[in-house]
């Protein structure tokens, strides 16, 4: 890509600049390997307190947190029941919804893999349907909107094909701008890229991962260009364990490298204080929206990794996360969804909702 400069809005370049003492307050966790593997933020909710007691060496909070990230048992429906009654369905509360959107700009921020495209074994072949995509680019249509995701630009901009939206990928850590070309994602702006120094590393260590896990039958390691994922959905249970060792191995040769966990995915970052919630606030901002309470941020996202988001937005109190899930879990998502189906579905309401709101508005004028 020709245009590699990294922009900043006027107020995070203190906080995001790479050269220089600035940069330090990035870090998330500088030091040994075993230090690394911790974030600042919620990233194993439930753990972190068992991790302090727990030698550095352990792997079970890592295969405790990998089933929690994952459930597959079967729930009461009145445990489900209480869970929805704290976060009922955007479907179902969409009037609320949009009476905290009247007289607000609304901007739509999107997860993709579980939330506009499903699970699926290979995530080569995550991609999402033909209805799913004109429902997002009506969207765009209608709303500044994005794509926040752990893959990186390039493969997400190729799943989703809208050049008309930004796209935050790895994590936020590589956010590009709409571009015009229709026919070219690939000419949109760098907006940011604060971890552009570990690409070398990153690099290194995708190598020695595929390397360490190749005897691990259905394991799989996706360079995402600033951060590493290793999938396990097919991988046996009772390897987990052994897998999560592999990954923690290779870790103690790169400090500056963290591990977090996602959805039957194992996420390898550098170790920044930069994260999905860190992409919102940095796009509100550079759309000028930061701090405005005319602006209505709306999130929806099925991972952990889009905690970090619904985090940033509930402090706020000018956004709403949506969780997307059909299992009861922690969260700071205000709203729930249960599938990329139901997703569409909201996107398609907000939309008739902005149409009509705009032709009532023009009668008015007339």
């Amino acid at each position: 890509m020709a245009n590699q400069e990294v922009v900043f809005p006027p107020d995070m370049s203190a906080t995001a600049a790479m050269p220089g003492s600035s940069r330090r307050a990035l870090y998330a966790c500088r030091g040994s390997a075993s230090t690394s593997l911790r974030s600042p933020y919620r990233v194993l909710p439930g753990v972190d307190d068992e991790y302090r007691a727990r030698p550095p060496c352990a792997t079970s909070w890592v295969v405790e947190a990998i089933r929690a990230s994952s459930p597959a048992r079967s729930l009461a429906v009145d445990e489900y029941d209480a869970w929805t009654r704290l976060h009922p369905s955007a479907l179902g509360s969409f009037e609320q919804i949009a009476a905290a959107a009247e007289g607000k700009q609304v901007v739509v921020f999107m997860d993709y893999d579980g939330t506009l495209s499903p699970i699926v074994a290979d995530p080569d072949m995550a991609f999402m349907t033909a209805e799913m995509r004109a429902a997002v680019r009506d969207v765009a249509r209608h709303f500044r909107a994005a794509i926040v995701t752990g893959r990186c630009v390039e493969k997400v901009c190729s799943f989703v094909g809208l050049p008309e939206l930004y796209y935050a990928g790895s994590h936020g850590m590589d956010i590009k701008g709409p571009t015009s070309n229709q026919g070219d994602t690939t000419a949109a702006a760098v907006l940011l890229q604060p971890a552009r120094e570990f690409l070398p590393v990153i690099a290194e260590a995708y190598q020695a991962l595929v390397e360490k896990t190749k005897g691990t039958p259905g394991a799989k390691v996706e360079n995402n260009k600033f951060c590493l994922s290793v999938h396990f959905r097919c991988v046996d249970e009772k390897r987990w364990s052994s897998l999560a060792e592999q990954v923690k191995a290779v870790l103690r040769d790169y400090p500056d490298l963290k591990l977090t966990e996602g959805r039957k995915v194992l996420e390898v970052r550098p170790s920044i204080m930069w994260d999905k919630g860190k992409a919102v606030e940095f796009l509100l901002q550079s759309l000028g929206f930061d701090g405005r309470s005319d602006v209505l941020p709306v999130y929806l996202g099925d991972d952990r990794t889009d905690e970090d988001a619904f985090k940033v937005l509930g402090k706020s109190g000018h956004g709403l996360g949506i969780l997307v899930s059909k299992f009861p879990r922690e969260t700071d998502a205000s709203y729930s969804l249960q599938d990329p189906t139901e997703v569409m579905e909201f996107l398609l309401r907000l939309v008739q909702w902005k149409r009509r709101r705009s032709s009532s508005a023009t009668r008015a004028r007339v």
